[in-house]
């Protein structure tokens, strides 16, 4: 969905929520905002249970939404948003929730895919986040590992790895690399830090490299910039015959070749239930921080054929799903 799209689909201004508020006889609008670091399609997942909790747009509620892709202009957003003064903010990625954070001490915020909170300065601790700002943990560091495994599994002769993400726009990365390191001596694995910016030329130079070394492989680290370059991401991928694993399900569906993460619209999902609960008076600083406790393993086996290699039993069975 492209920017426009979106905005038209879901945005609103300030003006257009007081007009629905008038429209509203007898009954309170409540209002929140979003902010959003990609569009992500499984945004749904949230007004879907907002819904199932008895909250309807243009009925008891108004959202206003707002998109920065890869973390650009977060600021301006999150200032722009805070001055329409929404009860609650669902925000998504760890860029965007951090551009809230500066701009407003008092509204309550609820973020989601959010790697590292307390590292991010966003929260106190896990149990007691304390001020203003919940949400939902995303990856944990061991998750790192677990890609790489599937690598080996996938593709034996593997022996290097570039570890793919942008770290202006997912400054976890070395958190995750850290991971990434430990579980690739053990698997007999030459792990590189293969830094990329928000720019094509940069992510196809980058990725030659990978594909150059020896028995290369590519684990991507889930952020905006790789999250809004995935097509470019995966055409590269398949260009240069390279095994890649991927942290989200859209990738794997739009023809990369396998995944392992979280499932996305749980976050969602999640984040919705926290949003209904500051709005029937809970305060954020009460609600603790949530790590995932479901993942899902995707395959594609025709992207495996056409770059010619066999699914392991073993893989094929812990796949969730498989596509064709």
């Amino acid at each position: 969905m492209k920017r426009r799209e979106f905005i038209a689909l879901f945005g609103g201004t300030a003006l257009g929520w007081q007009v629905t508020a008038r429209a509203q006889q007898g009954g309170r609008v409540r209002h929140v905002g979003v902010l959003t670091g990609f569009d992500d399609p499984d945004l749904k997942a949230f007004q879907q249970e907002l819904g199932r909790l008895g909250w309807s747009e243009g009925q008891n509620l108004h959202i206003d939404y707002r998109y920065s892709p890869a973390g650009t202009g977060a600021e301006a957003l999150a200032r722009e948003l805070v001055a329409l003064l929404p009860e609650v903010i669902l925000v998504q990625s760890r860029p965007a929730a951090i551009a809230l954070q500066k701009a407003t001490q008092t509204i309550p915020i609820v973020f989601v895919f959010v790697t590292d909170p307390i590292g991010a300065g966003l929260i106190r601790s896990l149990p007691h986040p304390g001020g203003n700002i919940t949400g939902f943990e995303v990856w944990e560091p061991e998750v790192a590992g677990k890609w790489l495994g599937m690598l080996k599994q996938i593709a034996p002769q593997t022996t290097h790895v570039g570890l793919l993400g942008n770290p202006k726009t997912a400054a976890y990365y070395d958190y995750l690399l850290g991971a990434a390191s430990a579980a690739a001596s053990s698997l007999g694995i030459e792990l590189t830090a293969s830094r990329i910016e928000n720019d094509a030329s940069d992510i196809e130079r980058v990725i030659k490299i990978i594909a150059d070394a020896p028995y290369g492989s590519l684990a991507v680290v889930p952020d905006s910039t790789t999250d809004n370059n995935r097509a470019l991401i995966i055409e590269l991928a398949a260009r240069n015959r390279l095994p890649a694993v991927y942290p989200y399900r859209f990738f794997v569906n739009a023809g990369g070749l396998m995944s392992y993460g979280i499932v996305n619209a749980d976050q969602y999902r999640q984040g919705a239930t926290y949003v209904d609960q500051i709005l029937r008076g809970a305060q954020p600083g009460n609600l603790p921080v949530q790590t995932p406790t479901k993942y899902e393993t995707l395959l594609n086996s025709k992207t495996a054929k056409n770059l010619g290699l066999m699914v392991p039993e073993a893989l094929l069975v812990a796949a969730d799903e498989l596509i064709e």
